[in-house]
């Protein structure tokens, strides 16, 4: 369970260096064939609104990987559940303020995290 955990953790983390990247660095190109429906003319003058979403992705990654290196167990469980609970509710408050695919790509991955951590930390 700890081994898939960690998985989960690592791939939610990467999802979010990935958003990290598309935000800060590829808003003007490559997010304008993610996000289709985003009007075309809004991505110039929404530049630096997206990095500094970016930014905030980022520090969700940081917390995720950070869980991972913590040597003791009692606090890596913690912090990966603080931090998969921050993913958790930027995707449920993306499904309700602009798609609900944000939940499906952000919340139902960070669920999984929390439920499997949760095992770990229970001994289920």
């Amino acid at each position: 369970m700890l081994i898939l955990a960690k998985v989960v953790t690592v791939l939610v983390a990467s999802m979010h260096c990935y958003f990290l990247w598309l935000e800060m660095f590829a808003w003007t190109s490559k997010a304008k064939k993610v996000f289709r429906n985003f009007p075309d003319e809004l991505f110039e003058p929404t530049k630096s609104m997206a990095a500094n979403q970016g930014l905030y992705n980022g520090f969700l990654a940081a917390g995720l990987f950070w869980s991972l290196i913590i040597s003791s167990n009692e606090w890596s469980i913690n912090v990966a559940l603080f931090f998969l609970a921050c993913v958790l509710v930027a995707g449920i408050y993306g499904a309700v303020s602009v798609s609900k695919k944000i939940f499906y790509v952000q919340g139902l991955p960070a669920i999984l995290g929390i439920i499997l951590w949760s095992a770990v930390k229970f001994g289920l």
